[in-house]
């Protein structure tokens, strides 16, 4: 790993091209319909020629990136699953048999399954190699009962993510985030609550099902870890290391390499929220080529989403995680495109203009 990668990542990354989006928006305007008539799509039209700095953006190279990892707050009951679940649901993408790996496939995207931090063991799927291990340990600790890792390992969490994001550069013009880990709706709240200021019961939803009972629980522990831990709400890294998890802290430096290559990086729901959440931390300028994919049904991820300053483009009421928001909407990041690049002027059409 190179040394100060994440510096070096966070330097790279500029604002959006002015003079393509100016260029993109004049092109829109003329196209042969009403004036914007076909609304976000354009708004996206115009981000992506921002982002690539090309007025014909390319988005048929798509990679959703699915990284897993176990939390060690599993132990305060705040998740109706076990922790074995994670292992068992990275055997399942890697047989293709998960909601991930079916929506992708209509989205003509890859998906590449990389191990963070899970605890049981995936050495069979990396010889084969159906997975990546990155493994930084087998699962973070109890933020319950103090700090999730150590400051060197949340730094190597979001350096893994960026690693991958730039052994990806000649084979994806867009990247997709997705999660798995058992219990990640609750670091990813108490993220969000840490660098948000929003309070816990605003943010922590019902996961996987929690009954409201089981709720107020989840509430509870995420209270007791940020009391226990005071993550510094200036310091992203800080914030991770305290209450975060490793596949979070892997997707956030997944955006910053993208954002480091001018590639469109299309995040998920919740978990992905968190962990942009954690991106902008490190590097503000990184949110210019974030797309928010959807909105998640967990109750928090709206005001997540708020604070990111980000619209999502879907709202279907998801809440599996996974990617499975990104594969979605990679479908209307390729329509924007083609609308950009394909769809005639008034004056190339020799159509006429409405005075």
């Amino acid at each position: 790993m190179t040394k100060n990668l994440l510096e070096e990542t966070c330097r790279k990354i500029k604002p959006q091209n002015s003079e393509a989006r100016a260029k993109a928006r004049t092109r829109l305007e003329c196209l042969t319909m009403p004036r914007w008539a076909l609304g976000r799509l354009m708004d996206l039209a115009e981000d992506l020629a921002g982002m690539t700095g090309s007025l014909q953006p390319q988005v048929s190279r798509r990679v959703i990136v699915t990284m897993a990892g176990d939390h060690g707050v599993t132990r305060e009951g705040v998740s109706l699953y076990p922790s074995e679940v994670t292992a068992q649901m990275v055997h399942n993408f890697a047989r293709g048999g998960a909601g991930i790996n079916a929506l992708a496939r209509t989205a003509r995207a890859s998906v590449l399954i990389v191990d963070m931090g899970v605890a049981g063991d995936l050495s069979a799927l990396e010889r084969e190699k159906k997975i990546v291990s990155r493994k930084i340990a087998p699962g973070t600790e109890n933020f319950a009962k103090g700090a999730a890792m150590t400051r060197e390992q949340a730094r190597q969490s979001v350096e893994t993510g960026i690693e991958i994001a730039l052994d990806m550069a000649e084979r994806a013009d867009i990247v997709g985030t997705g999660d798995m880990g058992i219990g990640n709706t609750t670091p990813s709240a108490a993220i969000a609550c840490a660098l948000t200021g929003l309070a816990p019961d605003a943010i922590a939803g019902r996961g996987t099902g929690l009954n409201e009972e089981q709720r107020k629980k989840k509430v509870a522990v995420i209270e007791e870890g940020i009391k226990i831990n005071r993550p510094d709400a200036n310091d992203a890294l800080d914030v991770l290391s305290k209450v975060g998890g490793f596949e979070i802290g892997g997707i956030a430096g997944l955006i910053l390499g993208a954002a480091a290559m001018r590639k469109p990086v299309i995040i998920d729901g919740f978990i992905s929220t968190a962990a942009a959440l954690v991106a902008r931390g490190l590097c503000p300028q990184a949110m210019d080529f974030v797309v928010a994919s959807h909105l998640s049904e967990e109750q928090g991820h709206a005001l997540m989403l708020k604070a990111l300053n980000k619209r999502a483009l879907l709202d279907l009421n998801l809440r599996l995680g996974e990617g499975t928001g990104a594969a979605l909407a990679m479908n209307l990041v390729e329509a924007a495109a083609r609308v950009l690049s394909e769809v005639a002027t008034f004056q190339e059409a020799q159509v006429s203009q409405a005075s």
